[in-house]
């Protein structure tokens, strides 16, 4: 059963695939889906009153906003019309290239950030940047003790999940104990960082989510 608080499902689509079905074929269903929503919610009408205009019953116009069906002509002439938009409006971002980022093991890029101390290794493991932020990757490798630790500020949201060994891991005015399969998610704003290396070596996931500013 899915979670409706995750956003994914709030605002994306699911649905279920024959392993001979082409996915590009997913991606034309769900341009169509996403303009038509787009354009009847720029119009202020509900699934109902679409429904009027064009004729097409509301469980399928539902299917059709939710990518879950594909249209014939004759329904997508019927959308064309009601909505009063050519066709071609309702592809509008079909053969748009989405970005992916692929790492194999042990080849992200080694990079040097503000606080590196000896013994801390740090990994870009991707570096999306998408239309309203950009997402930041990292995979941490903590293997000595250091005199000092880095103590990291920055914009946006901060994700943590730990691989392997044990750490306090420092946030503001808390302190928490972070071990193999154990997550932290703070706000970057708020000072941050390992204030003990409890069992070495330690790896941890970094996702930093940063906002539309510092881009």
């Amino acid at each position: 059963m899915t979670d409706p608080s995750l956003l994914r499902n709030a605002s994306g689509t699911a649905r279920d695939r024959a392993p001979d079905e082409p996915i590009e074929e997913l991606e034309l269903e769900a341009a169509i889906g996403r303009n038509v929503r787009e354009l009847r919610v720029r119009h202020g009408w509900s699934i109902a009153d679409l429904a009027g205009r064009t004729g097409i019953s509301k469980a399928m116009l539902s299917k059709i906003e939710n990518a879950l069906t594909s249209c014939s002509l004759a329904t997508l002439a019927a959308l064309s019309k009601g909505l009063d938009v050519p066709v071609t409006s309702l592809f509008r971002g079909a053969d748009v290239e989405r970005p992916a980022s692929f790492v194999k093991a042990g080849q992200g890029t080694p990079i040097v950030r503000n606080g590196t101390q000896a013994g801390h290794e740090y990994n870009l493991l991707g570096g999306l940047r998408g239309e309203h932020k950009r997402l930041e990757c990292l995979l941490v490798t903590l293997n000595d003790e250091s005199e000092a630790y880095p103590l990291f500020q920055h914009p946006g949201t901060e994700f943590i999940y730990v691989l392997e060994g044990a750490m306090d891991y420092g946030h503001s005015r808390a302190v928490y104990r972070l071990e193999a399969g154990d997550s932290l998610q703070m706000d970057g704003e708020g000072a941050h960082g390992p204030v003990g290396l409890v069992q070495l070596p330690i790896r941890f996931l970094s996702i930093i989510a940063f906002p539309d500013a510092t881009v």
